[in-house]
């Protein structure tokens, strides 16, 4: 359901900090009331006749109970375009189907009881005759129907690295603002595969030359990557401190000066450990006509992020600085807890 709805009906987060993996976010369980004749809320019947008392436009917050047996989730106001889930793409197809924007998903099951995959899903649509779409699908269709990014304008871009041209992008889900600086015509990419970097703006690091970190060393060496190589991109995103913030990022600094890694200073803050998506990268990308890429980048995460959102990696090229005093712990927590592929220990 819509977050809008779910505010209407008073249905609040399950919790207040989200440790799923995916994020799904459940608010709390509800049951219709028992003036829509629900009695225990369990029985198939019950719960069928809770969601339809849930999906009403005319249901107030007193015709459902709380906790009971149907579980709503929110969807991201972007839809499929913010976060490629059920959740999202339930609520897309309705909306994209003109009806009521809210949807209900559940999981099939093989008869082991293992979830059933997309070739037993193939078979089981066949079967019952049932249309079958993939998440991929869904956004493939809303790009060409509904793009997201907005290309603003182009400047020439001299650099000490080289000869670019900045490319200044509007993300219309949310307004924020994002760059793609560019070797040669992409126009003109062909299909050669394009090297790209997928870089997060970076204030201390980037502008001040921070040695806490390595982000000004991976930019620059990106940079010259590009240049030598002739073409590429990098795509510079709004996503400072991995995505909580230059305010954030300078508390999560001092509790770092106490003692705590990256991780656990951005979960004291109240935030995941890295919670960027990639969307608006690939978003611009696709504008740019490039899909398939070189990735320079030691974020196993950041490869699974793009292919998600339809971008073809066919090369991770490692992107290795050499630590130093300040930034020692931070580099050894990238590999031991966000996973990043580092030799060094």
């Amino acid at each position: 359901m819509t977050g809008d709805r779910l505010d209407e009906l008073q249905l609040p987060p399950m919790v207040e900090k989200n440790g799923d993996h995916h994020q799904t976010a459940f608010t709390v369980s509800i049951d219709a009331a028992p003036h829509h004749g629900v009695t225990t809320g369990i029985s198939a019947s019950d719960r069928s006749r809770t969601i339809q008392v849930a999906l009403s436009p005319t249901t107030t917050p007193d015709d459902l109970s709380r906790p009971g047996h149907i579980f709503p989730l929110r969807a991201r106001a972007g839809g499929v375009f913010e976060r490629a889930g059920h959740t999202e793409a339930a609520v897309d197809l309705a909306r994209l189907a003109g009806l009521y924007p809210a949807g209900i998903i559940c999981e099939i099951q093989n008869p082991n009881g293992s979830m059933a995959r997309l070739p037993e899903l193939m078979s089981y649509a066949d079967e019952y005759g049932l249309a079958i779409i993939r998440i991929t699908d869904l956004i493939r269709y809303r790009e060409r129907v509904e793009p997201s990014v907005l290309r603003e304008a182009i400047a020439r871009l001299p650099t000490e690295f080289g000869e670019f041209n900045i490319y200044a992008y509007r993300d219309l889900l949310d307004g924020s603002e994002a760059t793609a600086i560019i070797k040669g015509d992409p126009e003109k990419f062909g299909d050669r595969t394009t090297l790209v970097r997928i870089h997060s703006q970076c204030f201390t690091g980037d502008v001040l030359g921070s040695s806490r970190c390595d982000c000004h060393q991976q930019l620059h060496i990106a940079l010259k990557s590009i240049e030598t190589a002739g073409q590429g991109v990098v795509v510079y995103l709004p996503q400072e401190g991995r995505g909580v913030g230059l305010i954030n990022k300078l508390k999560a600094y001092s509790l770092q000066d106490l003692g705590l890694d990256t991780v656990d200073a951005n979960r004291r803050l109240g935030f995941e450990a890295d919670g960027r998506t990639y969307r608006l990268g690939a978003h611009i990308l696709k504008d740019l006509g490039v899909a398939d890429i070189r990735l320079l980048t030691n974020n196993p995460q950041k490869v699974q992020g793009l292919r998600d959102w339809g971008i073809n990696i066919v090369e991770r090229i490692p992107l290795v600085m050499p630590p130093n005093y300040h930034n020692q712990q931070y580099l050894l927590t990238k590999r031991e807890k966000l996973g990043h592929l580092l030799p060094f220990s």
